[in-house]
């Protein structure tokens, strides 16, 4: 199979919405929307499912995750790295396999999940994690890498995985 090169929309930054965080959370919902809600997208032909609830601000709990970031639930913050890159998800989760991102499972807090990472050269490099449940997988998270310790913890997962016996995703 040939490598395809990955083909990035471009970021939604929140000084085309003129400052206007309204307005500019808004259309990042509407591009989520379009990508998971009304065009359902899959991860190596099954189609990821949401979360919905609890519902945050009238909005699918998944959308929080993908934007928000935090330890405590409750507590978590804008993130506008995260924001922006939200029309990245949906070619970085499709496109995993045709442009060899790296991918691997990994246990966090007893929940087995599946990390895809989008290595940039311009760019900090951005993360998608999907949720692996019984019948079905969820899209959980996404993130960027903005300090190098960071890459650096996700880089050894993924080597530890590769040197793991049983490499199966």
């Amino acid at each position: 199979m040939e490598i395809e090169e990955i083909e990035l929309p471009e970021l939604l930054l929140l000084e085309s919405y003129n400052g206007n965080y309204t307005d500019y959370i808004d259309a990042i919902y509407q591009v989520f929307s379009a990508d998971f809600i009304v065009n359902k997208t899959s991860f190596r032909g099954e189609v990821l499912k949401l979360k919905f609830h609890p519902i945050y601000q009238e909005r699918a709990y998944t959308f929080y995750h993908m934007t928000h970031e935090g330890e405590e639930e409750q507590n978590r913050t804008p993130d506008l790295r995260r924001c922006e890159r939200m029309p990245w998800a949906r070619p970085t989760i499709e496109k995993v396999d045709e442009c060899q991102l790296k991918i691997w499972p990994q246990v966090r807090n007893g929940a087995n999940r599946i990390c895809i990472w989008l290595e940039l050269i311009d760019e900090p490099d951005y993360f998608v994690v999907i949720d692996v449940r019984e019948n079905y997988k969820l899209l959980w998270t996404a993130f960027v890498a903005q300090y190098p310790h960071e890459k650096r913890k996700k880089l050894k997962e993924y080597n530890n995985w590769i040197k793991s016996k049983n490499r199966q995703v």
